[in-house]
């Protein structure tokens, strides 16, 4: 099987992917979009308390802006061993090989987490209001749900990618901590 040296980020590896990729090009993913659609119940919610995070929602004719980061080679092993730690820990995404679309005009194999949604975890269609008051209160092990969403929305922003769904949520989830309206659903 030929190794695979691209990891596509669309979320919280854009702002922390827990290694240095040796190159990071912005690309594009056909066929699914950036969704709130996981219910995070270790790390930006608990199992009582859920969060909401970010995954990878097929979806005909979507198509997701990202990072392609690419693995260097003396630390491939460790960072695949990483990464699968960190995303696959309750089997809720699937872990694909996926083409990419970069920038500079190169195609790529990358290595993506798609959201499973056969799986207990998928809120995919939650309404926005019902996403934001979830995201307002949520805390898991990595801090505060609403801490996620404000670092993917700034740097989407700060690398030209600018999410209005990201941004008109941020500004939801801050009205409502503002509000001290902290109602959970």
């Amino acid at each position: 099987m030929h190794r695979i040296d691209w990891v596509f980020a669309y979320g919280s590896l854009i702002w922390n992917p827990g290694f240095a990729p040796a190159e990071t090009v912005a690309a594009r993913l056909g066929g699914y979009a950036r969704s709130f659609c996981l219910r995070s119940i270790q790390h930006r919610g608990t199992e009582a308390l859920p969060g909401l995070v970010l995954g990878l929602d097929p979806q005909e004719g979507a198509t997701c802006r990202g990072l392609a980061l690419r693995i260097s080679p003396q630390d491939h092993d460790a960072v695949l061993d990483d990464l699968r730690r960190r995303e696959l820990v309750t089997d809720a995404y699937h872990e694909v090989i996926l083409p990419l679309d970069l920038d500079d005009g190169r195609q790529v194999q990358a290595l993506a987490y798609v959201m499973r949604r056969d799986h207990w975890q998928y809120a995919g269609g939650l309404p926005h209001d019902e996403q934001a008051r979830i995201i307002a209160v949520a805390h898991g092990g990595r801090g505060p749900n609403s801490e996620y969403l404000f670092n993917t929305a700034a740097h989407l922003a700060s690398i030209g990618m600018a999410d209005d769904h990201l941004d008109a949520l941020s500004n939801a989830v801050r009205a409502l901590q503002e509000g001290n309206d902290m109602t959970a659903r």
